[in-house]
């Protein structure tokens, strides 16, 4: 199962700090019985939630660990998350209920879509060759109930189309 949370902070100014404070955070998260992996990316895409950390997590009792009750959340930064872009949403695969997150190496992008079915609606020609692994949302907020995830170059990424339900997710760096 993939787990996400997206979020932005108020005070733009505080970024450098947030973004420190995001690597160990995830780093804690990695120590929870039942979360395999733990990354966090940025966008700069209008209308998208500027960070989006995606974890790999065994099943959703993970949400009810005491550990991970303890350690959840966005600790000193509450009060600075913008509450315009905080989602958290549960996926299954599409196809299969044990899905990963994908490895983004560097010099690569996550391209992320929202959908209300598995498909870019409607469909370009620019997107041949683009393959979309489709989560369903199976819980938390829910807030699309489709989201197709492609990994690929930056470059090759940056001649996509520019769409409003498409966003350009890079790994974020510490500052």
């Amino acid at each position: 199962m993939i787990f996400t949370s997206q979020s932005g902070i108020t005070d733009p100014t505080q970024e450098p700090q947030w973004a420190q404070w995001y690597v160990e955070h995830l780093r804690i998260m990695r120590t929870v019985d039942g979360i395999t992996s733990a990354e966090r990316f940025q966008t700069k895409a209008l209308g998208w939630p500027p960070s989006l950390a995606m974890y790999s997590i065994r099943s959703p009792e993970v949400f009810v660990d005491p550990y991970y009750q303890k350690i959840r959340g966005m600790g000193p930064w509450l009060n600075l998350i913008d509450k315009r872009f905080y989602q958290r949403n549960l996926f299954e695969g599409a196809e299969q209920a044990n899905i990963m997150a994908p490895e983004v190496p560097a010099g690569s992008v996550l391209v992320v879509t929202d959908q209300t079915q598995p498909a870019l609606v409607p469909q370009e020609p620019t997107f041949e060759g683009v393959t979309f692994t489709w989560l369903h949302a199976v819980g938390l907020d829910q807030s699309t109930p489709y989201r197709g995830i492609c990994v690929m170059p930056h470059a090759r990424a940056l001649d996509l189309p520019t769409r409003a339900d498409v966003a350009l997710y890079i790994p974020a760096q510490p500052a």
